[in-house]
């Protein structure tokens, strides 16, 4: 099998990891998900990104369905309010694994319910960091079940 890829895309305000509310999401920063991502998977590709620009965040989703064998996507906000990221990503035929920080299910009403997990293959939340490690490795077993790395083309 070909050395699989997995593009992790994160939504808008996650740039502001470590400052922003630290006492929800921690202290951790963006750059030390990343590294955490990257260690989980165990020598794959990694493609990590992160937008504040809902166009930019549906476009990278596009570009998953012919250049990624799996994605790891944290919607933030736009997990609530996107019925496009919705529809960009019931475009994907790789598995898709919603990833949150917190666990939305325990905090606000309007948190609890993202769009996302309509087209997603699983959903890991709650774990802080640690989420981005367990989604990397979901999506790592899901990629070897359907041995997608070698047979990755553009879709139409």
């Amino acid at each position: 099998m070909a050395q699989p890829v997995i593009h992790v895309l994160n939504g808008p305000n996650l740039n502001l990891l470590g400052v922003r509310e630290p006492h929800i999401y921690g202290r951790e920063t963006l750059a030390d998900v990343q590294a955490i991502c990257e260690r989980a998977a165990e020598g794959a590709a990694v493609v990590f990104r992160q937008t504040n620009h809902e166009g930019q965040l549906i476009d990278w989703v596009q570009e998953a369905r012919s250049q990624a064998d799996a994605l790891v996507i944290n919607p933030a906000g736009y997990g609530h309010t996107s019925i496009a990221l919705l529809d960009a990503l019931k475009s994907l035929s790789i598995p898709v694994i919603e990833c949150h920080l917190s666990n939305p299910a325990a905090r606000e009403e309007f948190r609890r319910h993202t769009y996302v997990s309509l087209a997603a293959s699983g959903v890991v939340s709650g774990f802080g960091p640690q989420s981005y490690h367990l989604a990397v490795q979901a999506a790592l077993g899901l990629i070897r079940e359907r041995g997608d790395a070698a047979a990755r083309s553009p879709q139409t």
